[in-house]
């Protein structure tokens, strides 16, 4: 049933956003949590705010929105949701498959996450480029996603040698939880390309980390020909209109579980599980925002590029770019 509790209002940064229904219950009771609700989550995004905001800052966004909490379905929504307030600002995006815009959340401060959350967001998903230029990404995100029958520990492993290739590339890489079962490693580039030689450069590494650990990695393009006990190195989150939870965005799972920054010593001690929205806070608190530093470097991917031609040229294909998501 629908709450029937009053609506609060939160002051943010000098913004006032109005939340209904403060008290609906979002996240079920669960053996590891007595539940949360809807100001449950705008308490825990004001208490990563700067974190939430540097990981969206300028991007264009899609909303994994929840109207009525987890119990019922869930809504992917690339339009901004009507009535939003003046001060909330867009992005527009151009849909080729669909001939269509669409005017996407592009969020500048923390008041425009707080109004989404109002609006039953519990996922953010950004573009991994900005609106300044929404064809370049300056953003180039390695997701490490294990097959049905793959442990964390062939995560993690994988996970050390993604590492030893970004670092033998002269690459800074930003390790986070997935939220789910699996670890994202961001790295800031630069916005000179456009999303197909980033997603080529992404496979280009994929490959590489493959042939470096063969028994634990796959990149194989059909999910039905992979071994589900091995880890899906999966590039085409660099494809346009491909999203991925953002940095401190919560999952919508019943466990409430974020997608957490942690430092690459943490790899092999942190348990995803234990990373939720009732104990990010305080780690947030503890440590700030372990992606900070992201924008004070960004990588060449010219040697990737190069890596891909080696590649292309002794024979190895490049699938067809997935489709973009209706709008």
């Amino acid at each position: 049933m629908a709450s029937s509790s009053p609506s609060v209002e939160i002051e943010v940064e000098g913004r006032v956003v109005r939340v209904s229904n403060p008290d609906r219950v979002y996240f079920p009771p669960t053996e590891r949590h007595g539940g949360a609700t809807k100001r449950d989550l705008v308490d825990y995004y004001l208490a990563v705010g700067p974190g939430i905001v540097n990981a969206l800052r300028e991007r264009p966004c899609m909303l994994h929105r929840f109207p009525k909490g987890l119990a019922d379905k869930k809504v992917h929504q690339k339009r901004l949701p009507a009535g939003a307030p003046d001060w909330v600002e867009t992005v527009q995006l151009w849909f080729p498959r669909w001939g269509r815009t669409a005017d996407e959340l592009c969020v500048t401060e923390l008041g425009s996450v707080i109004w989404a959350v109002q609006m039953s967001t519990v996922e953010f998903h950004p573009w991994n480029s900005r609106r300044a230029d929404t064809e370049r990404p300056d953003e180039w995100r390695i997701d490490l996603d294990p097959g049905d029958d793959c442990d964390y520990a062939t995560v993690r492993r994988v996970a050390h040698v993604a590492h030893e290739v970004l670092d033998e590339l002269g690459a800074t890489g930003y390790p986070k939880t997935s939220g789910g079962s699996g670890l994202h490693v961001y790295v800031r580039i630069r916005p000179e390309h456009g999303f197909k030689d980033v997603r080529r450069a992404a496979l280009a590494f994929a490959r590489e980390v493959e042939r470096r650990t063969p028994d634990d990695v796959t990149t194989t393009w059909w999910r039905k020909d992979r071994d589900p006990r091995k880890v899906f190195v999966d590039y085409n989150q660099n494809a346009r209109d491909h999203t991925i939870a953002a940095a401190y965005s919560v999952r919508g799972v019943p466990e409430a579980t974020v997608s957490t920054p942690i430092r690459w010593d943490e790899v092999d001690e942190v348990d995803p599980r234990d990373l939720t929205i009732f104990t990010v806070p305080e780690r947030f608190a503890e440590l700030g925002d372990l992606h900070a530093a992201i924008d004070d470097e960004a990588f060449d991917i010219a040697p990737l590029l190069e890596w891909a031609e080696r590649d292309e040229a002794d024979g190895a294909e490049t699938p067809e770019e997935p489709s973009e998501e209706q709008v």
